[in-house]
Protein backbone atom coordinates (compact mmCIF):
# COMPACT_ATOMS: atom_id res chain seq x y z
CA UNK A 1 0.00 0.00 0.00
CA UNK A 2 2.77 2.45 0.85
CA UNK A 3 6.11 2.99 -0.80
CA UNK A 4 8.65 2.01 1.86
CA UNK A 5 11.75 3.31 0.12
CA UNK A 6 14.58 5.69 0.98
CA UNK A 7 14.13 9.44 0.59
CA UNK A 8 16.78 10.26 -2.00
CA UNK A 9 17.63 12.92 -4.52
CA UNK A 10 16.27 10.74 -7.30
CA UNK A 11 12.79 11.20 -5.82
CA UNK A 12 12.36 14.47 -7.72
CA UNK A 13 12.23 12.52 -10.99
CA UNK A 14 9.32 10.30 -9.99
CA UNK A 15 6.36 10.00 -12.43
CA UNK A 16 4.10 12.52 -10.69
CA UNK A 17 6.67 15.23 -11.26
CA UNK A 18 6.52 14.82 -15.03
CA UNK A 19 4.04 16.59 -17.28
CA UNK A 20 0.55 15.18 -16.82
CA UNK A 21 -2.14 14.92 -19.49
CA UNK A 22 -4.54 17.84 -19.40
CA UNK A 23 -7.95 16.19 -19.13
CA UNK A 24 -9.80 14.23 -16.45
CA UNK A 25 -12.30 11.41 -17.09
CA UNK A 26 -15.84 12.28 -18.05
CA UNK A 27 -17.97 12.37 -14.91
CA UNK A 28 -15.02 13.02 -12.60
CA UNK A 29 -16.33 14.44 -9.30
CA UNK A 30 -15.11 17.94 -8.44
CA UNK A 31 -15.71 18.87 -4.84
CA UNK A 32 -14.68 20.74 -1.74
CA UNK A 33 -14.86 19.60 1.87
CA UNK A 34 -15.54 21.00 5.34
CA UNK A 35 -16.25 19.61 8.82
CA UNK A 36 -19.06 20.54 11.18
CA UNK A 37 -17.10 21.85 14.17
CA UNK A 38 -14.73 23.75 11.91
CA UNK A 39 -17.35 25.76 10.02
CA UNK A 40 -20.84 25.58 11.52
CA UNK A 41 -20.72 27.64 14.69
CA UNK A 42 -24.12 27.85 16.41
CA UNK A 43 -22.57 25.71 19.12
CA UNK A 44 -25.52 25.93 21.53
CA UNK A 45 -28.43 26.42 19.13
CA UNK A 46 -31.39 24.16 18.34
CA UNK A 47 -30.57 21.59 20.98
CA UNK A 48 -26.89 21.05 20.21
CA UNK A 49 -24.82 20.11 23.27
CA UNK A 50 -21.03 20.13 23.76
CA UNK A 51 -18.81 17.73 21.88
CA UNK A 52 -15.32 16.78 22.99
CA UNK A 53 -14.01 19.59 20.81
CA UNK A 54 -16.15 22.19 22.60
CA UNK A 55 -14.72 20.98 25.90
CA UNK A 56 -11.15 20.73 24.59
CA UNK A 57 -11.21 24.20 23.01
CA UNK A 58 -12.47 25.77 26.22
CA UNK A 59 -9.66 24.19 28.24
CA UNK A 60 -6.87 26.78 28.72
CA UNK A 61 -3.73 26.01 26.78
CA UNK A 62 -5.26 23.43 24.45
CA UNK A 63 -5.96 25.63 21.40
CA UNK A 64 -3.77 28.43 20.10
CA UNK A 65 -5.06 31.82 21.17
CA UNK A 66 -7.87 30.28 23.20
CA UNK A 67 -9.95 30.00 20.02
CA UNK A 68 -13.11 27.90 19.94
CA UNK A 69 -15.55 26.77 17.27
CA UNK A 70 -18.46 28.58 18.90
CA UNK A 71 -18.91 30.79 15.82
CA UNK A 72 -16.32 29.41 13.36
CA UNK A 73 -17.36 30.40 9.81
CA UNK A 74 -21.03 30.69 10.87
CA UNK A 75 -21.98 28.22 8.16
CA UNK A 76 -25.05 27.21 10.18
CA UNK A 77 -26.62 30.59 9.44
CA UNK A 78 -24.89 31.35 6.12
CA UNK A 79 -25.17 27.99 4.36
CA UNK A 80 -27.34 29.41 1.57
CA UNK A 81 -24.70 32.00 0.73
CA UNK A 82 -22.02 29.31 0.91
CA UNK A 83 -23.96 27.05 -1.45
CA UNK A 84 -24.19 29.98 -3.88
CA UNK A 85 -20.41 30.22 -3.71
CA UNK A 86 -20.17 26.50 -4.43
CA UNK A 87 -22.44 26.88 -7.44
CA UNK A 88 -20.37 29.79 -8.73
CA UNK A 89 -17.26 27.63 -8.42
CA UNK A 90 -18.98 24.90 -10.40
CA UNK A 91 -18.61 22.24 -7.70
CA UNK A 92 -20.33 18.98 -8.55
CA UNK A 93 -20.18 17.70 -4.96
CA UNK A 94 -19.81 19.04 -1.42
CA UNK A 95 -18.44 16.89 1.39
CA UNK A 96 -19.64 17.96 4.84
CA UNK A 97 -19.93 16.26 8.21
CA UNK A 98 -22.85 16.00 10.58
CA UNK A 99 -22.40 17.17 14.16
CA UNK A 100 -23.29 14.11 16.23
CA UNK A 101 -24.24 16.24 19.24
CA UNK A 102 -26.48 18.40 17.04
CA UNK A 103 -28.35 15.32 15.82
CA UNK A 104 -28.28 13.27 19.04
CA UNK A 105 -27.10 15.53 21.88
CA UNK A 106 -26.23 12.87 24.45
CA UNK A 107 -25.19 10.23 21.94
CA UNK A 108 -28.17 8.16 22.98
CA UNK A 109 -31.89 8.08 22.34
CA UNK A 110 -33.98 9.81 19.68
CA UNK A 111 -32.74 12.46 17.29
CA UNK A 112 -33.41 16.15 17.78
CA UNK A 113 -35.38 17.08 14.69
CA UNK A 114 -34.23 20.72 14.83
CA UNK A 115 -30.67 19.50 14.41
CA UNK A 116 -31.57 17.19 11.56
CA UNK A 117 -33.58 19.99 9.96
CA UNK A 118 -30.38 21.95 9.38
CA UNK A 119 -28.93 19.08 7.36
CA UNK A 120 -32.23 18.64 5.52
CA UNK A 121 -32.14 22.33 4.53
CA UNK A 122 -28.49 22.14 3.57
CA UNK A 123 -28.91 19.06 1.38
CA UNK A 124 -32.02 20.49 -0.26
CA UNK A 125 -30.12 23.67 -1.05
CA UNK A 126 -27.27 21.65 -2.54
CA UNK A 127 -29.57 19.53 -4.66
CA UNK A 128 -31.38 22.61 -5.95
CA UNK A 129 -27.98 24.01 -6.97
CA UNK A 130 -27.10 20.79 -8.78
CA UNK A 131 -24.45 19.81 -6.21
CA UNK A 132 -24.26 16.26 -4.85
CA UNK A 133 -24.28 16.07 -1.02
CA UNK A 134 -21.60 13.78 0.44
CA UNK A 135 -22.18 13.24 4.16
CA UNK A 136 -19.58 12.20 6.73
CA UNK A 137 -21.04 10.81 9.94
CA UNK A 138 -18.03 11.44 12.15
CA UNK A 139 -15.35 14.11 11.83
CA UNK A 140 -13.94 13.93 15.36
CA UNK A 141 -16.73 15.61 17.41
CA UNK A 142 -17.88 12.89 19.84
CA UNK A 143 -20.70 14.05 22.15
CA UNK A 144 -19.13 14.95 25.49
CA UNK A 145 -21.62 12.73 27.31
CA UNK A 146 -20.20 9.69 25.53
CA UNK A 147 -16.63 10.68 26.37
CA UNK A 148 -17.68 11.07 30.00
CA UNK A 149 -18.93 7.49 29.80
CA UNK A 150 -15.58 6.28 28.48
CA UNK A 151 -15.38 7.45 24.88
CA UNK A 152 -13.84 5.50 22.02
CA UNK A 153 -11.70 3.26 24.28
CA UNK A 154 -14.99 1.65 25.40
CA UNK A 155 -16.74 -0.82 23.13
CA UNK A 156 -20.23 0.53 23.76
CA UNK A 157 -19.35 3.72 21.88
CA UNK A 158 -19.28 1.72 18.65
CA UNK A 159 -22.87 0.63 19.29
CA UNK A 160 -23.92 4.19 20.05
CA UNK A 161 -22.37 5.20 16.71
CA UNK A 162 -24.45 2.57 14.90
CA UNK A 163 -27.62 3.99 16.49
CA UNK A 164 -26.63 7.50 15.39
CA UNK A 165 -25.89 6.28 11.85
CA UNK A 166 -29.40 4.85 11.65
CA UNK A 167 -30.96 8.16 12.72
CA UNK A 168 -28.98 10.10 10.12
CA UNK A 169 -29.70 7.62 7.34
CA UNK A 170 -33.42 7.55 8.07
CA UNK A 171 -33.57 11.34 7.91
CA UNK A 172 -31.28 12.01 4.93
CA UNK A 173 -31.12 8.77 3.00
CA UNK A 174 -33.48 10.09 0.34
CA UNK A 175 -31.18 13.08 -0.28
CA UNK A 176 -27.59 11.87 0.17
CA UNK A 177 -26.21 9.29 -2.31
CA UNK A 178 -22.72 8.89 -0.79
CA UNK A 179 -22.02 8.36 2.92
CA UNK A 180 -18.71 8.27 4.77
CA UNK A 181 -18.62 6.54 8.15
CA UNK A 182 -15.44 8.01 9.71
CA UNK A 183 -12.99 10.71 8.77
CA UNK A 184 -9.37 9.94 9.67
CA UNK A 185 -9.85 7.51 12.56
CA UNK A 186 -6.05 7.57 13.01
CA UNK A 187 -6.34 11.15 14.25
CA UNK A 188 -9.31 10.35 16.49
CA UNK A 189 -7.46 7.49 18.16
CA UNK A 190 -3.83 8.54 18.26
CA UNK A 191 -3.97 12.34 18.43
CA UNK A 192 -6.99 12.28 20.73
CA UNK A 193 -5.96 9.48 23.09
CA UNK A 194 -2.23 9.05 22.43
CA UNK A 195 -0.43 12.39 22.08
CA UNK A 196 -3.34 14.44 23.43
CA UNK A 197 -2.96 17.27 20.92
CA UNK A 198 -6.57 16.72 19.80
CA UNK A 199 -9.75 16.23 21.78
CA UNK A 200 -10.30 14.69 24.25
CA UNK A 201 -6.64 15.28 25.10
CA UNK A 202 -5.79 11.95 26.72
CA UNK A 203 -2.26 10.52 26.62
CA UNK A 204 -2.24 6.76 27.03
CA UNK A 205 -0.91 4.58 24.17
CA UNK A 206 -2.82 1.50 25.32
CA UNK A 207 -6.05 3.49 25.45
CA UNK A 208 -5.32 4.87 21.96
CA UNK A 209 -5.01 1.35 20.55
CA UNK A 210 -8.30 0.34 22.16
CA UNK A 211 -9.89 3.44 20.62
CA UNK A 212 -8.55 2.45 17.19
CA UNK A 213 -10.19 -0.97 17.41
CA UNK A 214 -13.51 0.47 18.51
CA UNK A 215 -13.41 3.06 15.74
CA UNK A 216 -12.88 0.18 13.31
CA UNK A 217 -15.81 -1.62 14.88
CA UNK A 218 -17.95 1.53 14.70
CA UNK A 219 -17.19 1.78 11.00
CA UNK A 220 -18.28 -1.80 10.42
CA UNK A 221 -21.45 -1.46 12.48
CA UNK A 222 -22.32 1.75 10.63
CA UNK A 223 -21.84 0.02 7.26
CA UNK A 224 -24.27 -2.69 8.37
CA UNK A 225 -26.84 -0.14 9.50
CA UNK A 226 -26.46 2.02 6.38
CA UNK A 227 -26.89 -1.01 4.10
CA UNK A 228 -30.12 -1.85 5.91
CA UNK A 229 -31.47 1.72 5.91
CA UNK A 230 -30.32 3.50 2.75
CA UNK A 231 -31.69 3.06 -0.78
CA UNK A 232 -30.03 0.20 -2.64
CA UNK A 233 -28.13 2.53 -4.97
CA UNK A 234 -26.53 4.55 -2.14
CA UNK A 235 -22.76 4.23 -1.78
CA UNK A 236 -20.77 3.87 1.44
CA UNK A 237 -17.18 4.85 2.12
CA UNK A 238 -14.63 5.53 4.82
CA UNK A 239 -11.95 8.22 4.67
CA UNK A 240 -8.42 7.42 5.87
CA UNK A 241 -5.42 9.73 6.18
CA UNK A 242 -3.00 7.11 4.93
CA UNK A 243 0.65 7.93 5.56
CA UNK A 244 2.92 7.68 2.54
CA UNK A 245 5.85 6.36 4.54
CA UNK A 246 9.46 6.58 3.36
CA UNK A 247 12.62 5.53 5.16
CA UNK A 248 15.20 8.29 5.30
CA UNK A 249 18.08 6.01 4.38
CA UNK A 250 18.61 2.73 2.60
CA UNK A 251 19.69 0.74 5.65
CA UNK A 252 17.68 -1.95 7.43
CA UNK A 253 17.21 0.18 10.57
CA UNK A 254 15.36 2.91 8.70
CA UNK A 255 13.36 0.33 6.74
CA UNK A 256 12.28 -1.19 10.05
CA UNK A 257 11.25 2.26 11.33
CA UNK A 258 9.13 2.76 8.20
CA UNK A 259 7.52 -0.65 8.62
CA UNK A 260 6.49 0.14 12.17
CA UNK A 261 4.95 3.48 11.20
CA UNK A 262 3.17 1.87 8.26
CA UNK A 263 1.70 -0.71 10.65
CA UNK A 264 0.28 1.71 13.22
CA UNK A 265 -0.38 4.54 10.75
CA UNK A 266 -2.03 2.64 7.92
CA UNK A 267 -2.48 -1.09 8.24
CA UNK A 268 -4.15 -0.87 11.66
CA UNK A 269 -7.16 0.36 9.63
CA UNK A 270 -6.72 -1.06 6.13
CA UNK A 271 -5.95 -4.52 7.51
CA UNK A 272 -9.25 -5.11 9.33
CA UNK A 273 -11.38 -2.92 7.05
CA UNK A 274 -10.16 -4.21 3.68
CA UNK A 275 -8.62 -7.61 4.46
CA UNK A 276 -10.46 -8.75 7.58
CA UNK A 277 -7.43 -9.04 9.86
CA UNK A 278 -5.01 -6.99 11.91
CA UNK A 279 -1.46 -7.40 10.58
CA UNK A 280 0.68 -9.74 12.65
CA UNK A 281 3.60 -7.32 12.85
CA UNK A 282 1.32 -4.65 14.36
CA UNK A 283 0.10 -7.13 16.97
CA UNK A 284 3.68 -8.02 17.83
CA UNK A 285 4.80 -4.39 17.98
CA UNK A 286 2.03 -3.48 20.43
CA UNK A 287 1.63 -6.72 22.42
CA UNK A 288 3.13 -5.11 25.53
CA UNK A 289 0.36 -2.50 25.47
CA UNK A 290 -2.79 -4.39 24.51
CA UNK A 291 -4.18 -7.89 24.93
CA UNK A 292 -5.44 -8.12 21.35
CA UNK A 293 -6.96 -11.55 21.91
CA UNK A 294 -9.19 -10.08 24.60
CA UNK A 295 -9.88 -6.82 22.77
CA UNK A 296 -10.95 -8.30 19.42
CA UNK A 297 -14.01 -10.42 20.06
CA UNK A 298 -15.44 -13.16 17.84
CA UNK A 299 -17.27 -11.59 14.90
CA UNK A 300 -15.52 -8.20 15.17
CA UNK A 301 -13.34 -8.66 12.10
CA UNK A 302 -16.26 -9.90 10.02
CA UNK A 303 -18.17 -6.77 10.98
CA UNK A 304 -15.28 -4.39 10.39
CA UNK A 305 -14.60 -5.82 6.93
CA UNK A 306 -18.09 -5.29 5.53
CA UNK A 307 -17.57 -4.21 1.89
CA UNK A 308 -17.49 -0.52 1.05
CA UNK A 309 -18.05 1.10 -2.34
CA UNK A 310 -15.38 3.81 -2.25
CA UNK A 311 -12.21 4.44 -0.24
CA UNK A 312 -11.64 8.09 0.63
CA UNK A 313 -7.98 9.15 0.71
CA UNK A 314 -6.74 12.26 2.52
CA UNK A 315 -3.22 13.39 1.63
CA UNK A 316 -1.20 16.48 2.47
CA UNK A 317 2.47 15.51 2.83
CA UNK A 318 4.62 12.36 3.00
CA UNK A 319 5.99 10.80 6.18
CA UNK A 320 9.79 10.39 6.20
CA UNK A 321 11.24 8.41 9.11
CA UNK A 322 14.44 6.95 10.46
CA UNK A 323 15.51 4.85 13.39
CA UNK A 324 16.52 6.84 16.44
CA UNK A 325 20.23 7.38 16.88
CA UNK A 326 21.28 6.15 20.33
CA UNK A 327 21.43 9.09 22.72
CA UNK A 328 19.28 11.37 20.53
CA UNK A 329 15.98 12.90 21.68
CA UNK A 330 13.61 11.10 19.35
CA UNK A 331 10.56 12.02 21.43
CA UNK A 332 10.72 15.64 20.30
CA UNK A 333 9.61 14.84 16.75
CA UNK A 334 6.30 13.04 16.37
CA UNK A 335 5.43 13.59 12.76
CA UNK A 336 4.06 17.11 12.39
CA UNK A 337 0.78 16.64 14.28
CA UNK A 338 1.19 19.30 16.94
CA UNK A 339 3.32 19.72 20.04
CA UNK A 340 3.21 17.09 22.78
CA UNK A 341 5.55 15.24 25.09
CA UNK A 342 3.66 12.05 24.17
CA UNK A 343 3.97 10.03 20.97
CA UNK A 344 0.91 9.26 18.83
CA UNK A 345 2.67 6.13 17.54
CA UNK A 346 2.23 3.19 19.98
CA UNK A 347 4.86 0.56 19.33
CA UNK A 348 7.04 3.01 17.41
CA UNK A 349 7.81 5.71 19.96
CA UNK A 350 11.53 5.88 19.16
CA UNK A 351 11.10 6.52 15.42
CA UNK A 352 12.36 9.92 14.25
CA UNK A 353 10.41 11.99 11.71
CA UNK A 354 12.04 14.24 9.10
CA UNK A 355 10.99 16.94 6.66
CA UNK A 356 11.91 15.90 3.11
CA UNK A 357 14.88 17.88 1.86
CA UNK A 358 14.63 20.30 -1.03
CA UNK A 359 10.88 20.86 -0.71
CA UNK A 360 8.90 24.04 -0.18
CA UNK A 361 6.66 24.02 2.89
CA UNK A 362 3.18 25.21 3.75
CA UNK A 363 2.26 27.40 6.71
CA UNK A 364 1.81 24.14 8.65
CA UNK A 365 5.51 23.43 7.99
CA UNK A 366 4.47 20.44 5.86
CA UNK A 367 6.64 19.56 2.89
CA UNK A 368 4.95 20.05 -0.50
CA UNK A 369 5.36 16.74 -2.32
CA UNK A 370 2.73 15.78 -4.92
CA UNK A 371 4.68 12.63 -5.77
CA UNK A 372 3.53 11.14 -2.48
CA UNK A 373 -0.10 11.38 -3.59
CA UNK A 374 0.71 9.67 -6.88
CA UNK A 375 2.53 6.86 -5.09
CA UNK A 376 -0.24 6.46 -2.54
CA UNK A 377 -3.02 6.18 -5.14
CA UNK A 378 -1.08 3.80 -7.36
CA UNK A 379 -0.12 1.65 -4.35
CA UNK A 380 -3.72 1.46 -3.16
CA UNK A 381 -4.91 0.47 -6.62
CA UNK A 382 -2.23 -2.21 -6.79
CA UNK A 383 -3.26 -3.66 -3.43
CA UNK A 384 -7.04 -3.21 -3.87
CA UNK A 385 -7.67 -3.13 -7.65
CA UNK A 386 -11.44 -3.50 -7.40
CA UNK A 387 -11.96 -0.66 -4.91
CA UNK A 388 -12.68 2.82 -6.38
CA UNK A 389 -10.78 5.70 -4.79
CA UNK A 390 -11.57 9.33 -4.13
CA UNK A 391 -9.23 12.03 -2.92
CA UNK A 392 -11.44 13.37 -0.14
CA UNK A 393 -9.02 15.97 1.27
CA UNK A 394 -6.01 17.69 -0.27
CA UNK A 395 -4.95 21.28 0.21
CA UNK A 396 -2.61 23.66 1.95
CA UNK A 397 -2.51 26.47 4.49
CA UNK A 398 -0.67 29.66 3.61
CA UNK A 399 -0.52 33.09 5.26
CA UNK A 400 -3.20 34.70 3.11
CA UNK A 401 -4.05 38.37 3.45
CA UNK A 402 -6.48 40.78 1.83
CA UNK A 403 -4.91 43.33 -0.51
CA UNK A 404 -5.84 46.99 -0.47
CA UNK A 405 -8.19 46.37 -3.41
CA UNK A 406 -10.02 43.67 -1.47
CA UNK A 407 -8.57 40.71 -3.37
CA UNK A 408 -6.68 37.71 -2.01
CA UNK A 409 -3.84 36.36 -4.11
CA UNK A 410 -2.57 32.89 -3.19
CA UNK A 411 -0.23 31.67 -5.94
CA UNK A 412 1.39 29.15 -3.59
CA UNK A 413 -1.96 27.40 -3.09
CA UNK A 414 -2.62 27.35 -6.83
CA UNK A 415 0.79 25.75 -7.37
CA UNK A 416 0.08 23.22 -4.62
CA UNK A 417 -3.30 22.25 -6.08
CA UNK A 418 -1.96 22.12 -9.64
CA UNK A 419 0.88 19.83 -8.61
CA UNK A 420 -1.39 17.46 -6.72
CA UNK A 421 -4.03 17.36 -9.45
CA UNK A 422 -1.26 16.52 -11.90
CA UNK A 423 -0.34 13.68 -9.54
CA UNK A 424 -3.94 12.45 -9.66
CA UNK A 425 -3.78 12.50 -13.45
CA UNK A 426 -0.59 10.49 -13.45
CA UNK A 427 -2.23 7.96 -11.13
CA UNK A 428 -5.20 7.72 -13.49
CA UNK A 429 -2.85 7.18 -16.41
CA UNK A 430 -1.16 4.40 -14.41
CA UNK A 431 -4.53 2.67 -14.02
CA UNK A 432 -5.69 3.85 -10.58
CA UNK A 433 -9.48 4.05 -10.38
CA UNK A 434 -9.78 7.58 -8.95
CA UNK A 435 -13.35 8.87 -9.20
CA UNK A 436 -13.05 12.39 -7.78
CA UNK A 437 -11.18 15.09 -5.90
CA UNK A 438 -12.32 17.22 -2.94
CA UNK A 439 -10.05 20.09 -2.04
CA UNK A 440 -9.60 21.08 1.57
CA UNK A 441 -11.15 23.41 2.21
CA UNK A 442 -13.99 25.45 0.78
CA UNK A 443 -13.72 28.04 3.57
CA UNK A 444 -11.09 29.25 5.98
CA UNK A 445 -12.11 27.72 9.28
CA UNK A 446 -11.24 26.60 12.80
CA UNK A 447 -8.08 24.54 12.31
CA UNK A 448 -8.32 22.39 15.44
CA UNK A 449 -5.47 23.00 17.91
CA UNK A 450 -4.18 25.82 15.67
CA UNK A 451 -7.41 27.80 16.11
CA UNK A 452 -7.90 30.46 13.46
CA UNK A 453 -4.19 30.94 12.80
CA UNK A 454 -4.09 28.69 9.70
CA UNK A 455 -6.08 29.28 6.53
CA UNK A 456 -6.80 26.30 4.25
CA UNK A 457 -9.76 27.74 2.35
CA UNK A 458 -10.05 28.79 -1.27
CA UNK A 459 -12.56 31.31 0.12
CA UNK A 460 -11.16 33.81 2.62
CA UNK A 461 -13.27 34.37 5.74
CA UNK A 462 -13.00 37.65 7.62
CA UNK A 463 -13.91 36.26 11.03
CA UNK A 464 -14.85 39.67 12.45
CA UNK A 465 -17.50 40.29 9.80
CA UNK A 466 -17.94 36.78 8.32
CA UNK A 467 -17.43 38.30 4.88
CA UNK A 468 -16.46 35.72 2.23
CA UNK A 469 -13.82 36.64 -0.37
CA UNK A 470 -13.03 34.04 -3.05
CA UNK A 471 -9.25 33.81 -3.39
CA UNK A 472 -7.41 33.59 -6.67
CA UNK A 473 -7.23 29.82 -6.07
CA UNK A 474 -11.04 29.67 -6.08
CA UNK A 475 -11.17 31.27 -9.52
CA UNK A 476 -8.42 28.93 -10.71
CA UNK A 477 -10.26 25.87 -9.37
CA UNK A 478 -13.48 27.02 -11.04
CA UNK A 479 -11.66 27.10 -14.37
CA UNK A 480 -10.26 23.60 -13.81
CA UNK A 481 -13.80 22.33 -13.10
CA UNK A 482 -15.25 24.13 -16.10
CA UNK A 483 -12.65 22.63 -18.44
CA UNK A 484 -12.42 19.27 -16.61
CA UNK A 485 -8.71 19.79 -17.17
CA UNK A 486 -5.67 21.55 -15.81
CA UNK A 487 -4.81 24.84 -17.51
Amino acid sequence: MTALRPETGAHAASPAARTAPAGFPTGFTWGAATAAYQVEGAAAEDGRTPSIWDTFARTPGRVLGGDTGDTAADHYHRYRDDVRLMRELGLTAYRFSLSWSRVQPTGRGPAVQRGLDFYRRLTDELLTAGITPVATLYHWDLPQDLEDAGGWPHRVTAERFADYAALAAEALGDRVPLWTTLNEPWCSAFLGYGSGVHAPGRTDPAVALRAAHHLNLAHGRAVEVLRDTLPKDARISVTLNLHQVRPLGAGPEDAEAARRIDAVGNRIFTGPMLAGAYPQDLLADTARLVDWAGLVRPGDLETISRPIDVLGVNYYTPTVVSAAVPGSDAARTHGGHGTSDHSPWPGAEDVVFHLPEGRDRTAMDWAIDPDGLYELLVGLHRDHPDLPLMVTENGAAFDDCVRADGQVDDPERIAYLAGHLAAVQRALAAGADVRGYFLWSLLDNFEWAYGYSKRFGVVYVDYATQRRIPKASARWYAEVIRANALP
